[in-house]
């Protein structure tokens, strides 16, 4: 609720800042605690905080603290230096100290508060920020950076921010909150990935599950194999328009450019430590045993004809798969996933598993012998099979095998974690029967369907209909008892690119309903759209002050809000504003077009 002095404080510095150009140079922030995603609990307080240049940033050491924990905690320090730095042009300087002090800002540890929850408390005379860890004292800076008047980052040096006193104790649900990005039908730079990385850090998410291989590009550097990246990451044409699903005549248009790219093992790992800083974990997605075919491109050896093939210019389903009867197959794949957990320190590997026809396998002698070999009674089951190497291999070494939900057609072993995309059957069955489980159906978490029902006014998309209200409404345990919903690891966003050729196509698509699935991880239980509109338009301003590409029509009333057409697309957005440290602009358009040798 407003109170009269800190509103007309507001309204002052306002008129101030328009009559002088920035007055006193002194600005209110809202009174309101409009924070996406919503806090577990916030109460106004009394009064307010004079955030400064000036005011130090003081981290309170414990007694016990090591080297690395030290270094954990500069990341959240850090984070407030580049909160501040657009409105102040500089960023302050973390110090350690014995105690909290009068006039700083605060950060304690507190052991009996969970790694990632928080207490952000903003008082008169401090702020204290209050954590279980440095996670938890992170996700209090971006809660702190959004209270701050986004509409003036940015725009000139300002001496001071009054901070309304407030209390917020805060933590996740639910531990999983990710974002998949497909880097192989289309490709985005180092660059674009960590602006990627820097939005999904503004709303508390952790995970970017990073989506390396397909049918239409090989993506990542696997020194034991330069095929893959010589030939496997450029396609020779791309398709025009939309794909025909498996009927290609002489209709079919395509732009006969060739079109490619990859990261290097030293981008990826500049990506896996960016991410780091922000507490994301980077989940590299192998796809096995199909959606292949860039791979099979590169080395023909690995399918069941050995034909030479070329990488995939369309988009549909391909038959052509990794042959299982094939022992050099599994030795290829073990050799690219030792290459692949070398880069990647998440404790889980992403294997794919959708989509794979079996037709070639009933029709391959290798195949057929390895079925009789094991036992197996079905094509499917085969899958089984390989999937169950893949996973023992990778459990040698650590690691925890994560797949799509057809994973449970040919059986998937308990220890192994099922990301359920085709509705949320597949993951109430998976944790019915004890599987760890990653919400992420088509139904709500699909971003690369399209955002208005009025689809001619949209960029061509893969199809269906999300609008924003119907992605916020997604509650991932409807359906499971208590017990049963302790094996959902939490929800995932998919941002399929087969038609989003760009970085700036790919921010429309994500915003603002990646903000929507980002608070279904976070409080997924309580559901308020008319105030999650409220406070999402506060949000829209720190998009505009990064030069983020969309944004929502503000000057609606929130029952127009809804309609997802008041989502507009800037056709040419600024680029990134000097001293702005959420890096999510869009930057000049870019197609790496890479040739074989």
């Amino acid at each position: 609720m407003r109170t009269n002095r800190p509103y007309n404080r507001l309204l002052a510095g306002i008129g101030c800042l328009l009559l002088t150009g920035a007055c006193d140079r002194t600005l209110y922030a809202d009174p309101e605690i409009a924070v996406v995603p919503r806090p577990a609990a916030a109460e106004r307080g009394d009064g307010t905080f004079r955030l400064s240049a000036g005011t130090p940033v003081r981290y309170v050491v414990p007694a016990d603290a090591t080297p690395d924990e030290l270094k954990a905690w500069s990341r959240a320090t850090d984070a407030l230096g580049e909160a501040m730095l657009p409105f102040f042009g500089t960023a302050p300087t973390p110090s350690e100290a014995a105690e909290a002090a009068a006039g700083a800002v605060n950060f304690l540890r507190a052991d009996t508060l969970p790694h990632d929850a928080y207490r952000l408390t903003i008082a008169p005379e401090r702020i204290d920020i209050v954590s279980g860890g440095p996670q938890g004292a992170f996700y209090a800076v971006q809660t702190l950076r959004q209270l701050l008047p986004q509409k003036a980052a940015g725009t000139a040096k300002i001496r001071a921010v009054e901070l309304p006193a407030a209390t917020i104790d805060d933590r996740p649900a639910l531990a999983y909150r990710g974002l998949m990005l497909d880097v192989a039908r289309h490709f985005f730079t180092v660059e674009e990935v960590k602006r990627t990385l820097d939005l999904l850090a503004l709303h508390k998410m952790n995970v970017f599950h990073w989506h390396l291989t397909d049918d239409q590009g090989w993506r990542i550097e696997i020194e034991r194999y330069p095929e893959l990246t010589r030939t496997g990451a450029v396609r020779r044409r791309t398709l025009i328009g939309r794909d025909p699903g498996g009927e290609y005549d002489a209709t079919c248009r395509y732009d006969e450019t060739p079109y490619g790219g990859y990261y290097t093992q030293e981008e990826i790992r500049e990506v896996v430590d960016y991410a780091a800083r922000r507490f994301i974990t980077v989940i590299p997605e192998i796809e096995f045993p199909g959606h292949a075919v860039a791979a099979l491109a590169s080395y023909p050896w690995l399918s069941c004809t050995g034909e030479r093939y070329e990488v995939r210019q369309t988009w549909d389903i391909d038959d052509r798969v990794f042959c299982p009867g094939r022992e050099t197959t599994f030795e290829f794949i073990e050799h690219v996933l030792e290459e692949v957990i070398g880069l990647f320190p998440s404790e889980y590997v992403h294997i794919g598993g959708d989509e794979c026809p079996t037709t070639l396998w009933e029709r391959c002698p290798r195949c057929r012998a390895r079925m009789r070999a094991e036992g197996l009674d079905s094509p499917r089951q085969l899958q089984g099979y390989a999937t169950a190497r893949v996973e023992r291999f990778l459990q040698r070494h650590g690691r925890r095998l994560i797949g799509w939900d057809e994973l449970l057609e040919g059986g998937v072993s308990p220890t192994a974690v099922v990301m359920s995309w085709r509705g949320t059957e597949g993951g109430i069955r998976a944790a019915k029967q004890g599987n760890r489980v990653i919400m992420a159906p088509t139904t709500h978490c699909y971003l690369d369907y399209y955002q208005s029902a009025d689809t001619a006014a949209e960029p061509l998309a893969w199809g269906g209909f999300l609008p924003l209200e119907k992605v916020y409404s997604f509650d991932p345990l409807e359906g499971l008892t208590s017990d049963e919903a302790r094996f959902v690891l939490g929800v995932q966003a998919n941002l399929w690119t087969e038609y989003i050729p760009d970085f700036g196509q790919a921010q429309y698509m994500l915003l603002p309903r990646l903000s929507a699935l980002a608070e279904a991880g976070w409080n997924p239980q309580e559901k308020d759209y008319d105030d999650f509109l409220r406070r999402l338009r506060r949000l829209t301003d720190l998009y505009d002050a990064c030069g983020v590409p969309i944004r929502l029509a503000r000057s609606a009333p929130e029952s127009i809000l809804r309609n997802p057409r008041n989502i507009v697309r800037k056709k040419h957005p600024p680029e990134k504003t000097e001293g702005v440290t959420l890096n999510i602009g869009m930057p000049k358009y870019f197609k790496e077009v890479t040739k074989p040798e």
